[in-house]
């Protein structure tokens, strides 16, 4: 192996395969099964819009060239994979159901448009012509053109486009250190004692990052787990699903979607919790869910609750990626960083996967992820530049 990648969710997948493809030796090792970590719980929002927040104005800027690039990708990954991915809903509303919430969304509003970005501000009445399950009570909306994708069958496809073009996967492979050659990464060490050498890592193991004996404490350190509760509803035998745009309050999001292996769903999410490791359910997490998703689509109520989980998403100081190889004085040649994508890990996968494997193989560290450097939080780590 000349590359290996540590951790196969859909950013570790997503990095083998466009490595795999120009010809690189990939291997992907995860502690579980491919796809089993945060993308697993995932909803899979492709939303750089709605989910754009006061300050992170670099972090929007990824966001949308990863959601620009994604209908191309996912006709790639079609082709490279014979499962096709294409979202049937036709849009998002951002909804407010009570005046605070309406003050929430005519802030944003006024913030989106400040931006540039494609929105239209609706009234109540329209949103319920669009989405007739929506509550009476909804004052207003805001409607993008934003989509999904299934992320459990998109890593599916990107562990299966990965064997096409040469790569391998290795399941239950646990990474417990990174082997090194004074300055350079010389491989990886898994927790049953067997060494693989490779002269190239990739860190693509979520917050399961700083585990790792040998990580430089600037990526150790700024990497955390942000645990995430989430439900999946399922309609009741001949029944339809209530809604077909994804639609989202200042609380909670329901996601619509038709899935070949589980039918019909939508999916409810999700809660943000400071709980380090832990991923038990609880009720407080799942009342709130249900309160607040009711409160939107009150049709849910009587739809099967078909699943619940919790997953930890990969939070950093800034809520943005750690990107790209170690520049600072803790560097190490050879190792290369894509982590901490937070809430934003299905939608940046395009965009990491392209810069990614510039950088590994030999392009340089593209504009796009020049911010993101995963060292700056380093003490100094901008005297620099």
């Amino acid at each position: 192996m000349d590359t290996i990648v540590v951790g196969a969710g859909a950013i570790g997948l997503g990095i083998a395969w466009r490595l795999a493809q120009q010809g690189r030796h990939v291997l992907v090792l995860d502690r579980g099964e491919p796809g089993s970590g945060a993308s697993f719980h995932a909803a899979g929002m492709l939303a750089p819009i709605t989910e754009a927040t006061f300050g992170e104005d670099a972090l929007l800027g990824l966001n949308l060239a990863s959601a620009a690039a994604y209908p191309a990708f996912l006709r790639e990954l079609a082709a490279a994979s014979g499962s096709s991915l294409a979202s049937a809903a036709p849009g998002t509303l951002f909804v407010a159901v009570d005046r605070d919430q309406l003050e929430v969304l005519e802030r944003l509003y006024a913030f989106q448009r400040g931006l540039g970005l494609a929105v239209e501000w609706l009234r109540g009445s329209s949103c319920r012509e669009l989405e007739p399950a929506l509550h009476p009570a909804v004052r207003a909306g805001i409607r993008t053109a934003e989509q999904e994708v299934d992320p459990r069958a998109l890593t599916a496809a990107l562990e299966c486009a990965v064997a096409a073009a040469g790569g391998r996967v290795r399941s239950g492979a646990e990474v417990a250190a990174l082997l090194r050659d004074r300055d350079q990464v010389a491989g990886v060490v898994l927790t049953t004692g067997e060494e693989i050498a490779a002269p190239c890592v990739v860190l693509a193991a979520g917050c399961w990052t700083g585990g790792i004996a040998g990580v430089p404490q600037e990526v150790a350190g700024a990497v955390r787990p942000v645990k995430g509760q989430i439900l999946r509803f399922r309609p009741r035998l001949g029944e339809a699903l209530p809604i077909r745009h994804l639609v989202r309050t200042e609380e909670v999001y329901l996601v619509p979607r038709s899935s070949p292996a589980r039918g019909d769903e939508i999916v409810v999410g999700a809660t943000v919790e400071e709980q380090g490791f832990d991923t038990s359910l609880t009720g407080g997490g799942v009342y709130e869910l249900l309160r607040a998703g009711i409160e939107v689509v009150p049709a849910i109520r009587e739809m099967e609750l078909a699943e619940a989980s919790a997953g930890l998403r990969p939070g950093t100081r800034d809520n943005a990626p750690l990107l790209g190889p170690l520049l600072g004085a803790g560097g190490l040649a050879g190792l290369v960083v894509a982590t901490g994508h937070h809430r934003n890990g299905i939608l940046l996968t395009p965009v990491t996967a392209d810069a990614i494997a510039s950088v590994v193989c030999g392009g340089g560290v593209p504009e796009a992820i020049a911010a993101f450097r995963p060292d700056r939080f380093a003490p100094g780590a901008w005297a620099c530049c």
